[in-house]
């Protein structure tokens, strides 16, 4: 049964994933996939996730829990509430976070899903039917004073193309305070007790130093993520309407218990303490230290000695760093289970305050997320000897005007390394690695959707890391512009290739160029602003990751 509710739990959040993908307006979302999904416990703690974003997926329970903990004793049927703030929950700003509580059913819906055989009647399910048809079942079906309470949360988080800042696509390069990259959700009610506060909503976004320049496709991104909520909310209930409440509450302890003893068996095969230091573009430097307690059955995972908070937009708040530990003990575990709470229950995670991964407000943090989030990824595999470095950036590539605004991120390989077995593995050519599991829009989606053409997008041969085992290959992508646009680049590898592993050689450097009409090229640093004019075209190529092993 255990197996069966891991792929039940999943299912509903891959059911959540599918209705936001469907109903999503902007191409950030219905085209690349920039989204997740996922289910958690009354208290907020992560049970189960569809493969969306990992960056996502192990920092939204932080989002979940400051909701619970800003609204006690005020959540009631057919609330809504959504959340960015970096430093209360959220990560960075374009990540908007909706969570939709789960109301139980009214109390005489309780007693008839309690039936033999845990079906509900014909007249419960219509009642349950017509509560999901507003948010969490905010409908006259459903009063707290018949009984209900919050049994579970659902949570979507989707990356809006723009949410104000200086510059379009809200990933300046150049900002040095929170503020300067965009809009503030702070615990903001969108529905409340079953109204869409559509003019409350529209005033967030507009009354800002620096505003959304597109709120129509905030507000219809949102009304997607209140949607797939939506849906998670009538799945739950048909699981609780089927099984009982306390058998699926049973089982949402026992996924977690699972996972928690799969990351326990990791660590049996880590030696008692390893460490790994990851010197970053910006001069910054993250170091990680990992030690077994063998006795406990638990490691610690200590960030001492990572750099403090500098001027730049590469700090990330906790939940990020937090984020990449919980998905790299996940991949460890090499099992079909799900990415869950469980799976930090064995860990300590330790981060200095004051360091590029604990800021405090009101430090830029928007590159913390695409680009720190994997240099610690990259630092956690490589002290754990199982991978080489990924290409360790996301080559956050952002363009746009008043009227257009895009964001994409760019693959390169995977990395080689090794299974917890010992036997080796080669990398993959041209695909998303670690905290981004996103895709690139279709060309002809981006072409019918923006003033741009798509010369050339391959990869490019041989350029992974050699070793025993070699590394997957980087691309290069040019996009021609048809009229004058600010182009942002956000990324790392840009004077250091990502490294090898037990032998295995170094990957290459990336580069963003730019040809002008003229026919001249002028190469951005690696994080960087310019202005395209129409005919100017971006040249991007991506690093390269690293091989394992002596050739």
């Amino acid at each position: 049964m255990l197996e069966v509710f891991n792929n039940l739990f999943m299912s509903i959040a891959e059911q959540m994933g599918v209705t936001l993908q469907n109903t999503a307006y902007s191409v950030n979302i219905k085209e690349r996939l920039d989204f997740s999904c996922a289910v958690f416990d009354r208290h907020g703690a992560l049970v189960a996730n569809a493969p969306h974003m990992p960056v996502h997926l192990g920092s939204m329970d932080r989002s979940v829990e400051t909701i619970i903990r800003l609204n006690s004793g005020d959540i009631h049927p057919g609330d809504v509430f959504a959340l960015n703030a970096p430093y209360n929950g959220g990560t960075h700003l374009p990540d908007i976070t909706v969570v939709t509580p789960v109301f139980s059913l009214p109390l005489e819906g309780r007693v008839a899903a309690q039936r033999p055989g845990g079906v509900l009647s014909e007249g419960t399910t219509r009642a349950s039917s017509t509560a999901a048809t507003t948010p969490s079942g905010g409908s006259a079906a459903t009063s707290p004073s018949r009984g209900e309470e919050v049994i579970f949360y659902v949570a979507s988080r989707g990356h809006h193309a723009d949410i104000g800042g200086t510059a379009p696509g809200s990933m300046t390069p150049l900002a040095t305070t929170v503020d300067e990259e965009g809009v503030l959700f702070d615990n903001f009610r969108v529905v409340d007790r079953g109204k869409f506060r559509e003019a409350e909503l529209q005033t967030l976004l507009t009354d800002h130093p620096y505003p959304a320049r597109n709120p129509h496709q905030n507000i219809a991104d949102l009304k997607a993520q209140i949607a797939a909520n939506e849906k998670g909310v009538a799945e739950l209930r048909k699981m609780v309407g089927h099984f009982g409440l306390d058998v699926v509450e049973a089982y949402m302890g026992h996924v977690q218990d699972n996972a928690a003893e799969s990351v326990r068996r990791v660590l049996e095969r880590l030696p008692d303490s390893s460490e790994y230091e990851y010197p970053t573009d910006t001069g910054q430097v993250i170091k990680v230290k990992i030690t077994v307690d063998r006795q406990k059955r638990e490691a610690t995972v200590d960030f001492t000695g990572t750099s403090k908070v500098e001027k730049n937009n590469f700090n990330a708040p906790e939940p990020v760093a937090r984020a990449a530990v919980l998905y790299a003990f996940r991949v460890m575990v090499e099992d079909m289970i799900p990415m869950n709470a469980g799976c930090l229950r064995p860990i300590n995670i330790i981060i200095p305050e004051g360091s590029m991964l604990k800021p405090a407000y009101p430090a830029a943090v928007v590159a913390g997320n695409v680009e720190t989030s994997q240099h610690v990824t990259n630092a956690l595999f490589g002290a754990m000897g199982a991978m080489a470095n990924a290409q360790g950036t996301m080559n956050n590539l952002t363009f746009g005007n008043k009227q257009y605004q895009y964001y994409e991120t760019i693959c390169s390989g995977s990395p080689a390394g090794r299974m917890n077995s010992g036997r080796g593995f080669a990398g993959t050519s041209g695909v998303h690695t670690h905290m981004t599991n996103s895709r690139l829009t279709d060309p002809e989606v981006l072409e019918l959707r923006f003033p741009v053409m798509l010369e050339d997008f391959h990869i490019r041969e041989g350029s992974g890391g050699k070793g025993k085992w070699s590394a997957g290959d980087g691309t290069r992508r040019t996009i021609r512009f048809l009229e004058k646009m600010e182009c942002a680049i956000l990324s790392s590898h840009r004077n250091r290739p990502p490294q090898g592993l037990d032998g295995g050689s170094d990957g290459e450097v990336g580069s963003t160029k730019v040809r002008r009409q003229d026919g001249s090229v002028e190469t951005l640093k690696a994080c960087d602003q310019t202005v395209l004019d129409a005919g100017d075209a971006v040249i991007l190529t991506t690093p390269t990751p690293g091989g394992f092993g002596k050739a």
